[in-house]
């Protein structure tokens, strides 16, 4: 099993930053891709971006592309997501996935743990 956790969501304003972070634990080393994810109220769980495992192939959904930034600190077992010139349409719960696959994709079947979420509010 993995356990995930993201944490630094929060209330931010339009053209503002934020970096969320996702601290995986148990058995990380099987679970290699970490995918994020948002899911805004009324609407579908989206995939946003993502990170293979050794070779830390990236990946970004056309929608955000240019604006978000993966990145991964093995021995700290976080994943980090940084987000810039956020939008009021950012505005979601953000989750982490660890899926199994040695690549990543942005699809949530392919991920089989997955963290709480944290809140993320664009407004001003």
């Amino acid at each position: 099993q993995v356990q995930l956790v993201e944490s630094g969501g929060g209330l931010v304003q339009p053209g503002g930053s934020l970096r969320l972070s996702c601290a995986t634990s148990g058995q990380t080393l099987d679970y290699p891709a970490i995918g994020w994810f948002r899911q805004a109220p009324g609407k579908e769980r989206q995939g946003v971006s993502c990170i293979s495992g050794t070779a830390g192939n990236t990946y970004y959904a056309d929608a955000v592309k240019g604006r978000l930034t993966i990145s991964r600190d093995n021995a700290k077992n976080t994943v980090y997501l940084q987000i810039n010139s956020l939008k009021p349409e950012d505005t979601a719960v953000y989750y982490c996935a660890a899926g199994l696959a040695m690549w990543c994709g942005l699809a949530p079947d392919e991920y089989s743990y997955w963290g709480q979420g944290t809140q993320v509010t664009v407004s001003s």
